[in-house]
């Protein structure tokens, strides 16, 4: 979709997803493409979390977890962030690439709208998180 870029958090790898989503016409940048090799292993979630708010870069990941962690949602709500993560995290990456882009249309109309939103992303579809407490 014309304007809208998506961050890639590196639970997705640095080449393998990304290039899968870029071969399918996904805009997006990966933390190691910002942040460079290697500070973007150390770049903590709520850093990079408040860079994709501000840049309004909705954000893939892999880790589910965020959901859990105080920290991460609070940056999520805080920087208006809408993100998408994988609930299965026993994938290969052509796997991870093919359920992103099975679900390419209904991710990029959530992702339009203004966050903060969390998004499950399964074989079944796309289904939102409740971010409350």
């Amino acid at each position: 979709m014309p304007g809208l870029r998506f961050f890639v958090d590196r639970s997705l790898g640095r080449r393998q997803v990304p290039d899968a989503l870029r071969a399918d016409g996904w805009d997006l940048v990966t933390l190691s493409e910002h942040y460079g090799i290697p500070t973007d292993e150390t770049v903590d979630d709520v850093e990079w979390l408040e860079l994709a708010g501000r840049q309004h870069w909705p954000v893939l990941m892999k880790d589910e977890k965020i959901r859990y962690r105080p920290a991460e949602r609070a940056a999520v709500i805080e920087h208006g962030v809408s993100a998408f993560y994988l609930t299965s995290g026993n994938l290969s990456g052509a796997q991870m690439s093919e359920l992103y882009i099975s679900h390419r249309d209904a991710i990029w109309r959530l992702a339009v709208a203004p966050g903060p939103s969390l998004f499950a992303v399964s074989r079944t579809g796309v289904r939102a998180i409740n971010l409350g407490a």
